[in-house]
């Protein structure tokens, strides 16, 4: 026994020992708990996009049945029935032909990132001149 320690007292070795023990075992427990919240997470992302695509296929349903009912409305104005389907055809095709010309336009505005570029070049140069001695 060194001088000043008693029986009871921990060495110090054995303390470094213990505080390792706790220490990897609340890293373990903390490992644990995330994986349990993530896992939790994950369900309820899960469960979220697929009510989420459950709205998307009722919607597209939607938007078939009012296209038939818009083709039998234009119908009982005393068109044939495959003309009238014809008509609401085309002008989903027309709106369709507008959304790509506004889609097109929106990305012929979208650049690059210009000054991420230009200050990238410019460290490009400053590593060369620095690599030259100047």
């Amino acid at each position: 026994m060194s001088m000043g320690q008693t029986e009871d007292e921990p060495t110090v070795g054995q303390l470094v020992a213990n505080a390792s023990r706790d220490l990897s075992s609340l890293v373990r427990s903390e490992v644990e708990l995330a994986k349990t919240e993530l896992k939790a997470t994950a369900v309820a992302a899960g469960t979220g996009v697929g009510m989420f695509g459950a709205a998307g296929f009722l919607a597209l349903l939607a938007v078939i049945l009012l296209s038939i009912a818009a083709a039998y409305g234009v119908s009982a104005l005393g068109l044939h029935p495959a003309l009238s389907f014809v008509i609401v055809a085309v002008l989903y095709l027309l709106i369709a032909l507008a959304l790509v010309l506004v889609g097109k336009r929106m990305l012929g505005k979208a650049k690059g990132p210009q000054r991420a570029i230009e200050t990238s070049k410019e460290s490009v140069e400053a590593l060369k001149s620095i690599g030259k001695g100047d």
